[in-house]
């Protein structure tokens, strides 16, 4: 009996300007949509690829798109409304508001990872 060996490829994460804010799973329908459960503010319109509203500018990273956009884009530009990840991305858009990982020390000098909504932050800080 011979088994296949199967291929696993590690989840995306995505990043807005350096800040990690989700990791990517096949539970997403799109780049946008992930982004949108994290309560991350970008604007869309017709989310099919024709408006180009949502185009995004890509700091690193590549993306797939399962819907060709219609839209002109420029080499660093995504439509997340119609695309997903292809590795890991960091992309131009603001985490304020946005449910974001951060990384703090921790009283022995170790990291550790700790999911902050951004937003109740700055409501405690007023």
């Amino acid at each position: 009996m011979t088994f296949k060996q199967a291929t696993f490829k590690k989840a995306p994460i995505v990043s807005l300007q350096g800040q990690p804010v989700l990791l990517y799973t096949e539970q997403h329908v799109s780049l946008l949509q992930a982004l949108e459960q994290k309560n991350v503010k970008v604007f869309s319109e017709c989310r099919n690829g024709f408006c180009g509203a949502c185009k995004t500018k890509l700091n690193h990273g590549s993306v797939i798109y399962h819907t060709e956009p219609l839209v002109e884009l420029e080499a660093n530009e995504c439509l997340p409304c119609c695309c997903h990840p292809d590795g890991d991305v960091d992309l131009a858009l603001s985490a304020q508001g946005a449910n974001v990982v951060i990384t703090r020390a921790s009283s022995s000098n170790n990291s550790s990872a700790t999911t902050v909504n951004q937003s109740r932050q700055n409501q405690l800080k007023c």
